[in-house]
């Protein structure tokens, strides 16, 4: 495939086609008012992105909870207090021609006590002094996630992704290493997966057919195994459970260095699963045009920008314009990203992100 294909259209099993394969990772720029309610800043930022190209963008990682919460200024989506904002941003995405999604997220045991956050471990040996949810409380975050989706809904989005990386509560329910529970939601891999996949199958239940639903995994670390994730996305995707998957990874072309698919790329497990027509897409470190055509013949029907977007927000209109299009290098000066249109809280987030801004800038 060419450069060229990443401007074709894709339909999903739900909703609207996205109009070219590029999709806005969901990116924490921790620039919501403390309560979760989306700022002006988060107002600008969706904005430019909805003038940018993409296919289809989501918001930052949105607590489901109060107690949810993992970052300072964490956008909401708990209350219906959270609906105004929302709705201003899935507007302004409309307008833009994209589609548009909130991500869908859970702290689990990773959740701030200092930030008002709860710790909801699926085992009581991972946090000291900490027991882990009850059944009862898995229901209750179950039910918090089907609601923050109604909620998406309702703020005209369409569609939500579901957050199942990094070791936030779904990853971490589905790792062995800390899910040691014995009730339902525990034991064998269909159990460790069961809140997953209710979480999924009640957000469809209750936003009907024409709602998407996206799902974002990760592989590594926090004990998570990569044959059982294999195999729990392969009876997702035979079920037609979700419209696509977001292989969260930190290189896209990153090889498997253990176990019974070592040496194959990360990305290859599973693009060579039958999908069914749910879509697949992946992140990590998609800097280049020539990057993000290579991905489609790897197997991906589209990409997700997240760094290349930052330093240039309207990544998908540089690659239409330059097929030889590569992004800034690293690191830059926060007066780069002041220029582009970044807040000061959101060029003080990509500070915590190694080698992004460059030190005394």
């Amino acid at each position: 495939m060419s450069v060229s294909d990443l401007f074709k259209p894709l339909t999903f099993l739900h909703g609207s086609p996205m109009r070219n394969r590029f999709m806005m990772a969901p990116l924490t720029s921790q620039q919501s008012d403390f309560d979760g309610t989306a700022s002006q800043y988060d107002q600008f930022w969706m904005e430019q992105l909805a003038q940018s190209g993409y296919g289809l963008i989501q918001t930052s990682a949105s607590t489901v909870e109060a107690g949810a919460i993992a970052f300072e200024r964490q956008l909401g989506i708990h209350s219906d207090k959270h609906l105004p904002g929302l709705t201003k941003i899935a507007t302004a995405i409309r307008k833009g021609g994209a589609l548009s999604a909130v991500q869908l997220h859970h702290a689990g045991h990773r959740a701030v006590l200092s930030l008002g956050g709860i710790p909801a471990p699926a085992s009581g040996k991972t946090l000291k002094n900490v027991k882990a949810l009850s059944t009862e409380g898995v229901e209750r975050v179950r039910d918090s996630f089907i609601e923050a989706a109604k909620r998406a809904k309702l703020a005209g989005f369409d569609g939500v992704s579901v957050h199942g990386a990094f070791g936030w509560i779904l990853s971490e329910f589905l790792s062995p290493n800390l899910n040691d529970r014995t009730d339902k939601y525990g034991g064998n891999v269909e159990n460790r997966a069961r809140f997953t996949m209710e979480v999924i199958e009640g957000i469809r239940k209750a936003c009907g057919s024409d709602f998407q639903i996206g799902w974002r995994l990760s592989i590594e670390r926090y004990g998570l195994r990569l044959e059982e994730l294999r195999e729990i996305t392969a009876a997702i995707f035979d079920k037609q459970l979700i419209d696509y998957l977001d292989l969260a990874l930190w290189d896209s072309a990153q090889l498997v260095r253990e176990g019974s698919f070592q040496g194959k790329t990360m990305l290859s497990v599973f693009t060579e699963l039958p999908r069914k027509g749910v879509r697949l897409g992946a992140a990590g470190k998609i800097m280049s045009a020539q990057r993000a055509g290579e991905l489609l013949d790897e197997g991906c029907d589209f990409v997700l920008i997240a760094r290349a977007g930052i330093l240039q927000r309207d990544f998908p209109l540089q690659v239409k314009a330059n097929p030889m299009y590569d992004s800034p290098q690293l690191p830059v000066t926060a007066d780069f990203l002041r220029e582009g249109g970044l807040s000061e809280r959101f060029i003080e987030t990509m500070r915590g992100w190694q080698t992004f801004v460059k030190p005394g800038s």
